[in-house]
Formats: structure tokens, sequence, C-alpha cells
């Protein structure tokens, strides 16, 4: 095998999030943007000890789960979405054997209950907020907006110019084309991400759904009169334009125009991010309902974008969070999702510490329930706007800090009683997750929107006592690869029954309990399970406090002056664990 060369060849294997992989010449190869049971043509890009990666030339045959029509016209050009040729029902089989597939890795051996995959409530024009990029669908080509093209950070897909892009409604089409039109019409020039140079940069695009209203922001850099342009009026313009739109009946899908906002961005990097927000015209929020509270959502705060999905999401969660046992009775009847009484707190005095809070849809959502709920978030918009959400709901018992949680849980003086942690993709930082873990609650809600990222973190939660008590996901983004999960894992030694069993003395037998697992067994367990080295003198001490006797002349001191060193409290519990897993106490 070498560099360059072409095989053909059926895939066997997948791996989150796009990676096929078949075995050529005993080695392993992987071919990304492939399905099982895919026949592909690819030509080795890699080469490695025992693997390979191959660039894929073409689809020979047809996957089985390949089993309807592409529904959008830029199926395979645009890179949004990748299951437009899977039926849904295969969509959803497929997202669940990955995910499931990489908590057993994670997790080999482990007992928990699978709960599956749970579809979404909508599957078409189920988007609430999209970011459109300015650019060309080739190099010098005409101006374009739209979506990344496939595989490329360049080209850009206009996706609105035919029937179009199908996970947002014919609405968003229009005002996505009319920007299109407007400008290329005037000859404004986009940003060019390489030279720094232009003028459009982004189109950001969002729908209440439970209201309708758009809120749209146009963002650009700050060289207009660079290229000889009249910002100000050309701005009007365009919002005299756009809201003629509506005005005019075009948009025919109950879309009404909430506001239009202008972002000023001269950042080098391809992001979208404010140097200064405008308002041209109405308002610079709209108003979405979930689970029976408001939101303001303001350009720039992080909100699901499949609002239907996310009440599922919040409903699945809800139920972990009853069946962790951290409430009353008295608090779940609180916990209604579409009946709040936010007049009165939780009567179990629990306090709820909800982690990568957002806008703090769960803190709010925990609030009736809860004598105090703490959320913390690094974006300080989106902690502004739970703040101002928490007040339009009449919650009293919600704060919000600031900050990232590696830090910011170190300001906090209160003990949670149960935590939730909904991370962004790349999951929770491993030093904030051992300060999180720290807290030794009894139970753990994670919602994770990043399988690979969720599995790591279930790995270390596991080795430092968590265990996995049940798992399930939640689909909110059909035709795409992301897919939802929510656990719930349990502190280890913590259960909620018991057996009694009468054992008379004389069945005990400590020599033979001592017997059962050996010194060298003790000290390899604790190494594989809390990532430290024990001594033997470690163990003995231990042993002797549960009174597992010693023999003779065994880790002994020396003389009757010798002081031996106590054993950290870090090694006591985890020998002790060691000394329960081999039954010895």
């Amino acid at each position: 095998m070498k560099k360059g060369e072409v095989y053909e060849g059926y895939i066997s294997d997948f791996d989150f999030p796009n990676k096929g992989s078949l075995f050529i010449e005993d080695r392993k190869v992987t071919v990304k943007e492939t399905l099982p049971g895919q026949k592909v043509r690819f030509s080795i890009s890699k080469k490695k000890t025992g693997m390979a990666e191959g660039r894929l030339l073409e689809v020979l045959e047809k996957s089985e789960l390949e089993d309807i029509e592409p529904l959008c016209p830029y199926f395979g050009i645009c890179g949004g979405c990748a299951y437009q040729n899977l039926s849904y029902k295969n969509q959803l089989r497929f997202k669940e054997d990955m995910v499931k597939k990489l908590i057993d890795k994670a997790l080999p051996g482990h007992s928990y209950e699978w709960e599956g995959i749970i579809p979404s409530p909508v599957q078409n024009a189920y988007r609430n907020k999209m970011e459109f990029t300015f650019g060309d669908e080739y190099k010098d080509g005409p101006l374009a907006l739209g979506l990344h093209k496939k595989g490329s950070f360049h080209d850009i897909v206009s996706v609105c110019e035919k029937t179009g892009c199908v996970i947002i409604n014919s609405d968003w089409r229009k005002i996505v084309q009319f920007t299109l039109d407007f400008f290329r019409n005037r000859n404004v020039p986009y940003y060019h991400r390489m030279k720094h140079e232009g003028i459009l940069r982004n189109l950001v695009v969002r729908q209440s759904a439970a209201t309708g209203e758009f809120l749209i922001n146009l963002v650009t850099s700050t060289r207009w009169n660079t290229y000889g342009f009249d910002e100000k009026a050309l701005l009007n313009e365009y919002v005299n334009d756009m809201v003629f739109l509506e005005k005019n009946g075009e948009l025919t899908e109950g879309g009404s125009i909430a506001g239009i906002l202008y972002t000023e961005n001269d950042t080098l990097g391809d992001v979208v991010k404010s140097d200064r927000t405008t308002c041209l015209y109405g308002k610079d929020y709209i108003t979405e309902e979930v689970i029976g509270l408001k939101f303001k959502i303001s350009p720039f705060s992080f909100f699901q974008t499949n609002t239907k999905g996310c009440e599922v999401l919040y409903e699945k969660a809800r139920e972990y969070i009853y069946e962790s046992g951290s409430l009353n009775e008295s608090d779940r009847a609180k916990l209604d999702l579409f009946d709040f009484e936010s007049e009165s707190n939780g009567s179990s005095g629990k306090v709820v510490f909800d982690l990568y809070s957002g806008t703090g849809t769960i803190a709010q959502m925990m609030a009736p329930a809860s004598k105090k709920v703490i959320g913390i978030e690094i974006v300080e918009e989106a902690v502004e706007a739970a703040r101002e959400n928490a007040k339009l709901n009449g919650l009293t018992n919600c704060e919000f800090i600031a900050g990232d949680v590696l830090k910011a849980i170190d300001l906090v003086s209160d003990k949670p009683d149960l935590i939730i942690v909904d991370p962004p993709r790349d999951g929770i930082n491993p030093k904030a997750l051992d300060k999180i873990l720290n807290f030794g609650v009894k139970q753990i809600v994670y919602i994770s929107c990043k399988p690979t990222s969720l599995a790591r973190d279930l790995k270390i939660m596991d080795e430092k006592g968590y265990k996995l008590v049940k798992a399930s996901c939640v689909d909110q983004f059909p035709f795409t690869r992301n897919i939802e999960t929510v656990c719930l894992l349990s502190k280890l030694h913590e259960t909620k029954h018991h057996i009694n069993v009468k054992v008379d003395m004389d069945e005990l037998d400590l020599t033979s309990a001592e017997a059962k697992a050996t010194y060298k067994e003790i000290e390899e367990w604790v190494q594989e399970h809390y990532g430290f080295h024990v001594t033997n003198l470690n163990i003995a001490q231990v042993k002797q406090k549960h009174g597992i006797i010693e023999r003779e002349n065994y880790n002994k001191p020396k003389s009757e002056n010798s002081r031996q060193p106590g054993c950290p409290e870090e090694k006591v519990k985890a020998i002790e664990d060691a000394l329960q897993h081999f039954r010895m106490i």
C-alpha cells in the first residue's frame, strides 16, 4: 500500500461523526463521508503504522441505509446536512447505534439502562437560528449568500436560490434571497477571509416558534468608505426594502419582522462577533416560549436551535432529575414543565447547580422545585439574558454568574444537592470536572451535544466513582450528524435500596476474607480506577482499620518508637473501594 494508490471496497464499520472504515491488506483504512455498506473507490492519502486514511473518490454502490431521494436540491454540495438520502427511521437508527457504540467503548463491560433515541417532533423547517455567510461559489464568481460548500472553507452555496434548504421555511428563504439580491445588485463586495478585504460577512437570522417573529442581523466590516459606499444610506435602503417584504405580504408562513440589527465586525477570524451592534429597526430581541417559560432572545444569546425538539430534551432531563431521587413528592409536583408556581420555592431546600447554563433554561425549569438554583455561564450576554428571563418569569431564587466554570465555581459558597451540566461541544475541562465531582453530590444529569466529548467525560467520571445509570438520545438535528444525549450518573455506593441479611458471627472468617485479594491485586485495582499508587503500608493500615487481622511481622515497625506515616484520606477511600470490590469488607 502506497500513498496515492486507488482501492475499492465495502465500508464495514463506522465511527462518529463521519468516519467509515474497511480493511485493505490487513490494514484499517478510514474513509470520511461514507456510510456502512457502501462500496467505495478511494485513494490513500495518509499511511500510518497498522492503519491508513483514504480520500473518497466515488460511491460505487449505495448503503441499505440510503433508502430515499434527497429532499434538498443542494444535498451533496452543501456541507450542512449529511443524511438527506436516509429516511428518518434510518437516521434515528444510525445515530443511536453510533452513540451507544461510543459509550460502550468508553465504559467496557458496564451495565446501564439504554433508553434508545427520541425523535424530533418536527423534521423539516425546524431551525430557529441560522448563520449564513457571504462569499462566492467559485473564485471570482458572483456574490453568494448561504452555507459553506462541503469540504471547503472558502466556497459558499447560495442555498435559497431554488426551492431551497429544507431545514428552514419559505419565509427564511425569501429573507436570505432578498438580502443576496439587494447587495449583489449594488456590487457590494464580500469580506475575503484570507485577504482581509471587503465588506459583507454574515446574515444571522432567528425566528421565534412561539410568535413567528424574525430577528435579522446583518454583519459586515467597517470598510464601506474604502469602496465608495454611503454606509448609512445603503443600510436605510436595505431596512426599508426588507420591511416592505412583510408589509407587502411576501412572508406567507406567518413570519413578521421584529427587528433588524447591524453588527460591525473587524475581527480577522472567520467568526460572527460584535465590535458594535446597532438596532436599525424595531427591537433587538425576540420572545420565545419553552416548557411554560418565556425567554427574550438577543442576537448573540445561546438558545437551542430546534425549539420543539428542546422541549423534548428538557422533558427527558426532567425525567432523569425525578429518577435521581433528589426531589421529594411535593417538589416533583412543582416541577411541572407547563404549570410553574413561581411564587413558591421548593420545599425540599435543595440547591441545584446548572453549569454551562446559557440563557438559563434549565435553571429556571428547576427553580420552582428548589431552594436555590445557581447557573454559571462564560458568555456574559447570555448571563444578562438569563437574569432578565428569570425576572420575566417571576423567579426569585435563581442566581446567574458570568465566568468560566473552572474558575467561577470557586466563588460559590453554596453546596449543591444536584448538579446538571450542559457543556459546549468540547465537553468539560478536566480540571473543571474534578471540581464538579469533588462536591460529592449523589447524582449528576449530563446533557451533551457531542457524543465523543461525552464518552471521554463519562470515562473520567466513572474512574472518579460516578457510574452511568441510564442514558438516551434526543434528536434535535434531523438530516445532520448532530445528536443530543442525556445521562444520569450516580455516585458509587449511593443506592436507594438495601437488603437486610442476617449473618451469624461464626460465619465470618476474617482470615479467609483477607485472602480474597493480594496486596498486588489491591494496588493494581486502585491504580486502574483512581489513577494513583498506594503502598503495602497504606493497604495494611486500611485493612487494620476494618479489623482484617494482619499477619504477624507484616508491616510492623522495627522499633517501639518508630513513627509510620498516616494513610491520606483519598487513598483510604480508594483502598476501601477496592476492599469492597473484592468483598473483603
